[in-house]
Parts: structure tokens; C-alpha cells; sequence
């Protein structure tokens, strides 16, 4: 497994009748998928970010988003970037990502990480805790869901969670790869090494080959080869149809997006991706494109520009 090129669909408001929301989302998702892209990814969010727009706007439920591009898709992976562990019981979760992969015939990845959004939890009566409690839960969940994916029964009675020989049949894979967000030095690299087929590090660019340095750091600490740990970044794309729309795009930037966004043409950003991400060593660009990846031909410009960055 590997997400050498992602496409994120974080954004939900479209022009259109709210009815036809899921259809653009797919339409999305079918584009990428020719176009080249290996995997698409939604957020686990119940609100709009700050950053993309304003709480109100139009937020799906990430599984129930998956489990529906999978029947109108056929070789795309599908994942969160990345699922809030605080939101489920990781047991249930294990199930729930396992119920993708066989849907979909083989095509889930289980992204996770800590969450953060505490409006969300405040607002929906999910508990949130310190920023180390959340860590604690992400560890724990993590030794009952990595068993569980691999079909092995998952026991844990832990401080958070419990399970007692938890199953999760069926399944149509050995093992479902299992991605984690963030940048944390000490805790999110350390599970990531410990966990994770995958680290997708989100962080201000000018940070990550001093990041990727740091993860491994983490890998080697505990004997593993740094080379089995795949990376990838999260790219904020203000990718214009020309140098004109790629200016206004540009001023929409919120200020603290400002060193995670790329903007150009599709053959501008892929030469800023190629020096500050490429360049870094990172393995894998996953992109978003909140502004306009819903106009068609958009998805299939960026792809034709950057997949040459990540072919083997």
C-alpha cells in the first residue's frame, strides 16, 4: 500500500441543490480515478474547518461518503485524512474500515489520528480531554484495532477502552494498511513507527525534511527500517486555470494555511511541489483543491501535472 498521489475532498458546498451534492463528490472521485490519482480521501469532520469556511457549511459523514464512492469507483483507494479516534469506539472502527475494504473489494486504508476540533466534541457531547489524554485513547485504540484488521482477536482493558476478544470477519485482505496524520514529534511519530504503514505529515513546508529527519529518528529508535514507513504530504492547492484565477485564488489563503498552500497553474504548483516537497523526501503528494476541484477537467489538469513527480 501506498498513496503516492491523493486527492482530498475536504469541501462540500457547491453550486446546485443540496440533492446533488453526493453527485459531485462522485464526480470527483471518478476523475481522479482516471486521471491517475491512487486514492481519495475525505475529512472526519462534522463541521466545516475554519481555514475552507465558515462551521455552517455543508459537512458529510466520512464512512457513509466512502462506503458510497466505493460502488461508483473501481480502482481508486478510499480513506479519511484522517479519522477523528475520538469519535468512535475503536472496535466498532476496526469493523467499520473493515466494511469499506470488503465492499470495495480490497481498497480501504484506515487513516487515524488524535483529533483536534474541539467544537466539534463540545457540540455533539463527545468527550475531548487534554491533549495527552488524546494521545492515550489514539495508543490504546491502536493495540485493539491493528489485531483487528489483521483478523486477529483484540483484547485491551485499558484506562479508555475495553475489548475482550474482539472478531472482525469478514474480511478480503491479510491485513488493511493503516495511515496516520499529524506532525507530533513525540507522540504522533513514535505510534506512527510503532503502527502505521503510512505517516502522512501535515506541517508548514519550510518543516519537513527536518520533520522526516525526526520520523527516522522514531523508526530506528525501536529497530525499525525507516524505508517501510511510507510518507506522504497534504498539499492546499490554488490551482488556476491561468496565472490570473491562480492570483485571486491566492488572496483567499487564510494566513495560518499560508506555508501549506501551493499556488500557480497545474505546471506552476508541480515545480513548487518538485523543490519544497519532492525535494524534502517525501514519498507521496496528496492535494486538495477547495476552490474548484468541482469544475470539471480541473482534477485531470492537476493529476497530468504532477503525476510525473511521484512515478516511480
Amino acid at each position: 500500500m501506498s498513496i503516492r498521489l491523493g486527492y482530498q475532498i475536504p469541501n462540500f458546498t457547491y453550486p446546485g441543490p443540496v440533492e446533488q451534492t453526493f453527485d459531485t463528490v462522485a464526480a470527483q472521485a471518478r476523475e481522479a480515478e482516471a486521471a491517475g490519482f491512487d486514492t481519495v480521501l475525505v475529512m472526519d469532520h462534522l463541521y466545516q474547518l475554519p481555514g475552507i469556511g465558515p462551521a455552517e457549511n455543508a459537512m458529510l459523514e466520512a464512512y457513509t461518503t466512502l462506503g458510497a464512492l466505493s460502488q461508483v469507483t473501481s480502482t481508486i483507494q478510499l480513506s479519511t485524512l484522517v479519522t477523528g479516534n475520538t469519535y468512535r469506539n475503536p472496535a466498532l472502527l476496526a469493523k467499520t474500515v473493515t466494511t469499506l475494504d470488503v465492499v470495495s473489494h480490497g481498497r480501504a486504508i484506515l487513516g487515524i489520528g488524535a483529533g483536534w476540533f474541539e467544537r466539534e466534541h463540545h457540540d455533539y457531547g463527545f468527550e475531548f480531554g487534554t491533549f495527552g489524554e488524546r494521545f492515550q485513547r489514539l495508543e490504546e485504540a491502536l493495540t485493539i484495532i491493528t489485531p483487528m484488521l489483521k483478523g486477529e482477536p483484540a483484547s485491551l482493558d485499558g484506562k479508555w477502552y475495553t475489548a475482550r476478544g474482539a472478531m472482525n470477519n469478514p474480511r478480503v485482505r491479510e491485513s488493511i494498511p493503516v495511515m496516520l496524520g499529524g506532525s507530533g514529534e513525540q507522540k504522533t511519530f513514535r505510534l506512527a513507527a510503532r503502527f502505521a504503514d503510512h505517516m502522512n505529515v501535515i506541517c508548514d513546508v519550510d518543516d519537513l525534511a527536518r520533520k522526516l529527519g525526526v520520523l527516522r529518528e522514531r523508526c530506528e529508535e525501536i529497530g525499525r527500517d525507516p524505508a517501510t514507513l511510507a510518507t506522504s504530504y497534504l498539499v492546499m492547492g490554488m490551482v488556476g486555470e491561468d496565472e490570473a484565477e491562480a492570483k485571486e485564488l491566492g488572496e483567499l489563503i487564510p494566513e495560518d494555511r499560508r506555508n501549506r498552500a501551493f499556488v500557480g497553474t497545474a505546471e506552476q504548483v508541480a515545480e513548487q511541489l518538485h523543490e519544497k516537497v519532492i525535494g524534502a523526501g517525501i514519498g507521496g503528494i496528496t492535494i486538495n483543491l477547495i476552490r474548484n476541484g468541482h469544475r470539471p477537467g480541473m482534477v485531470t489538469k492537476v493529476a497530468e501535472a504532477l503525476k510525473p513527480l511521484v512515478s516511480a
